[in-house]
């Protein structure tokens, strides 16, 4: 479901015959952009007026679509205050579940894996550069979401 191009509730609900799914994962946190159609696309346009951490987009997206009953998984990253509607989540019976990704856990395994050839995260790279002068520029770059701008590599030596 791309948000640009349709009503992400309505295309939820016509994929869940109304129901909506049982679990959502919100993985971007603060930095979700808003737009979209319909009543998100209201509410993302009012708090565009907000600072970033004041933009739960993904999160109340997350809260309008899921089921009754449903779980709401939270390892996006947000700092601060992040106003959201409580209101649905207790008349819906929800299940909020957060915590950032187990960094620690996971480095050794999944380096190992690297090292063994058997995953390539190379894709995730899309910039790189072997001058720290580029850096201001490519921060922008990665921050602003331009040219499909996901991770930044720097090879300085």
């Amino acid at each position: 479901i791309k948000l640009s191009d349709e009503d992400v509730l309505e295309r939820i609900k016509e994929i869940t015959h109304g129901e909506g799914p049982d679990a959502v994962i919100d993985c971007v946190g603060m930095e979700a952009s808003g737009g979209g159609h319909g009543i998100i696309g209201a509410i993302a346009a009012v708090q565009e007026k907000l600072t970033s951490m004041q933009r739960p987009y993904a999160l109340e997206q997350m809260i309008t679509a899921v089921r009754s009953c449903g779980i709401i998984s939270v390892p996006g990253v947000y700092a601060g205050p992040v106003p959201i509607n409580m209101a649905t989540v207790v008349q819906k019976g929800l299940t909020m579940k957060t915590g950032q990704t187990h960094v620690k856990r996971y480095l050794e395994p999944l380096t190992k894996l690297i090292q063994d050839g058997k995953i390539d995260p190379g894709f995730l790279i899309t910039d790189r550069s072997t001058n720290l002068a580029d850096g201001p520029d490519l921060y922008k770059k990665f921050r602003d979401k331009k040219d499909g701008c996901v991770k930044v590599v720097f090879n300085l030596s």
